[in-house]
């Protein structure tokens, strides 16, 4: 009976240790850093997800900016950049110059686009004036000065080298540019005359062709003391010689 009681009150004695036993196990610190483990567990989560959003942001972000930066390849819009086709226009306007430069283009004066005249004047005495009147559509240039030949004669004229004027004599179409030929000398002095019937005017000692205007019927008469002034604009110009 003692020994049943004994062992009983060892019994509860040894539940009573392993009861106390039991409570201190709870309370020491694998129950915390059990607890810390989830709270660590949550914090790393935390942490990650917090980590992860700021990426997606800037991957979001990033896309974002190449999306500006398609718009802005778009805003480039090289077709708008290459808009300056002010070039065509630019070679329309060299277009319109060019015909305008082609139309007032100046030509030497030619046989085919001008008439010509002789007329025997009364002063200065024994003289010849030439008249070569524009009939083109251009604007051309008396060169020089006119090769005349008389009659049969074989020479080409000497020139009144004081009579070159400051630039060349251009004729619009319709206006007329002068020359003057002293026949003979006004005293007599002059030698190996004759009458001539026939001109031929070459504008230039280059020209080929020559405009061939009328003398009077009676004729011119010419002798070694012949002379020719430059082509002038005026007739005035051209009587001065």
């Amino acid at each position: 009976m003692f020994t049943r009681t004994h062992r009983t009150r060892m019994l509860a004695a040894a539940a009573l240790a392993a009861a106390t036993l039991t409570l201190t196990a709870c309370n020491n610190g694998e129950g915390v850093t059990d607890e810390g483990a989830s709270t660590d567990s949550s914090a790393t989560a935390t942490t990650d997800s917090t980590t992860a959003s700021p990426e997606a942001s800037g991957a979001s972000k990033g896309s974002t900016g190449g999306a500006a930066g398609s718009s802005g390849g778009t805003g480039s819009s090289g077709s708008s950049g290459s808009t300056p086709s002010s070039g065509t226009s630019g070679s329309t306007g060299g277009s319109a110059d060019s015909a305008s430069d082609s139309s007032a283009t100046t030509v030497a004066c030619a046989k085919t686009s001008t008439r010509t005249t002789a007329t025997e004047v009364s002063r200065p005495l024994n003289h010849v004036l030439l008249t070569v009147t524009n009939t083109g559509s251009k604007n051309c240039t008396l060169i020089d000065y006119p090769a005349v030949r008389f009659g049969e004669a074989q020479s080409v004229p000497p020139v009144f080298e004081d009579s070159m004027p400051q630039a060349v004599v251009t004729l619009a179409p319709g206006e007329s540019g002068y020359a003057s030929v002293l026949l003979s000398a006004a005293d007599g002095s002059g030698s190996n005359g004759y009458t001539a019937k026939s001109l031929e005017v070459y504008f230039n000692s280059a020209a080929n062709t020559a405009a061939t205007p009328s003398l009077p019927a009676k004729g011119v008469y010419v002798d070694d003391s012949i002379r020719v002034s430059y082509w002038q604009s005026t007739m005035a110009d051209a009587l001065t010689w």
